[in-house]
């Protein structure tokens, strides 16, 4: 009988903390382990969001810049119309000019438009673009 250890001896409830310890530790571990996987799956769905909408945002600059291509290219054509309707006018000026000082009839001249001679200050002011400089990095 002296052989036998009781349940309740010291050198059992030492066992007994050190296999609950290493329960206890096992289970904290998996946890762990558990949260990193969701913290890393939460990151991956941010990722994929993030890079659908850096694909979008590239497309509506994509989108911008054709169209402000498009409407630079139709302003030059623009302004080449308007100095060359311009220099049709100041022609046409001076056949006028000429025609009065050889009939001795007064006529109308109207003074060419300062807007067509400066087209660069109409009106309506051109509004700028803002935009910053690494708006366009990928």
């Amino acid at each position: 009988m002296a052989s036998k250890q009781l349940p309740t001896s010291p050198g059992s409830d030492v066992d007994e903390r050190k296999r609950k310890r290493k329960l206890s530790n096992r289970e904290s571990a998996r946890r762990s382990r558990m949260r990193k996987q969701q913290h890393l799956d939460e990151l991956i769905a941010q990722e994929s969001k993030m890079q659908e909408e850096n694909k979008k945002l590239r497309q509506m600059i994509d989108g911008a810049s054709e169209l402000y291509i498009n409407f630079a290219s139709e302003n030059n054509v623009l302004r080449a119309q308007v100095a060359e309707l311009t220099d049709r006018l100041r022609s046409l000026n001076s056949v006028l000019q000429i025609a009065s000082e050889v009939s001795g009839l007064a006529f109308d001249i109207p003074d060419i438009p300062d807007t067509l001679l400066e087209p660069w200050q109409l009106p309506c002011p051109v509004q700028p673009i803002p935009a910053s400089a690494d708006m366009f990095q990928y």
